[in-house]
């Protein structure tokens, strides 16, 4: 315990407005409805900033697939491995089935979470109208997650999602885009064209880019391809039927 509290004053010896703002909430603090203590600091450093912050990726693909099932208005939507967030929120509106190769510990309504594996999903072929997969092919097969090491396994993922898509289904698909690399172990960056290479037998019904920078704007409904080739780690968003 004194270690612990021998770290948090360091902590705050090097962030001299945490003292200050200590000392002045102190002063001021006359009904005194709460204990405060420097054993009990729990200093925060970098949240006083003129704008909110965020991670531009995940608030926007996310904000983008959970309009895109509202109007798709599925009678129940399979998600794959995709942010929490995003199934936990879609699922207030529509059931979600939730599957990862690490299976989330999630209980909500409307919500199922479950194990699945992106090379033998757990569904017919065909038999899915509504999927999705978002910032998650890029991983696969590069071993963060502790997936087998294998050079194509975003590819043996993707042909699995469009095995498991029904004719007339709707497939969200999001991962970083721009220069084509990988950024071992972390992720793969894909261009464009190879995305649309890949999903081969579906329509490209809408692809909206979100910029790497906040100057080149939020989210680009519509987005020309040609954006893409001038970008490092932008994050596609492709809403794919298949034919």
């Amino acid at each position: 315990m004194l270690k612990k509290t021998i770290k948090k004053l360091i902590r705050v010896a090097f962030s001299p407005f945490v003292l200050k703002d200590y000392f002045a909430y102190k002063k001021i603090d006359g009904e005194k409805r709460f204990a405060i203590s420097p054993k009990d600091f729990y200093p925060q450093v970098r949240d006083k900033t003129i704008q909110t912050g965020f991670d531009r990726h995940y608030i926007y693909h996310t904000a983008w697939a959970a309009r895109k099932v509202h109007e798709i208005n599925p009678t129940k939507h399979i998600d794959i491995s995709s942010s929490l967030y995003f199934c936990g929120i879609v699922s207030a509106f529509v059931p979600v089935d939730f599957y990862d190769y690490r299976p989330a510990n999630l209980k909500l309504s409307g919500l199922q979470s479950k194990e699945g594996n992106l090379h033998n999903l757990p569904f017919e072929t065909g038999s899915v109208k509504s999927i999705s997969c978002m910032h998650t092919i890029e991983h696969v097969g590069l071993g963060r997650y502790g997936d087998p090491i294998d050079p194509n396994g975003d590819i043996k993922a993707i042909e699995e999602l469009k095995r498991v898509t029904a004719t007339g289904g709707n497939l969200l698909f999001a991962t970083p885009v721009g220069k084509p690399k990988i950024e071992f172990n972390a992720h793969r960056i894909y261009s464009y064209e190879q995305i649309v290479s890949y999903f081969k037998g579906f329509e490209l019904k809408e692809f909206s880019l979100i910029p790497e920078k906040e100057k080149d704007g939020g989210i680009i409904t519509n987005a020309s391809p040609a954006l893409v080739q001038k970008e490092n780690y932008a994050c596609g968003c492709f809403w794919f039927v298949k034919k």
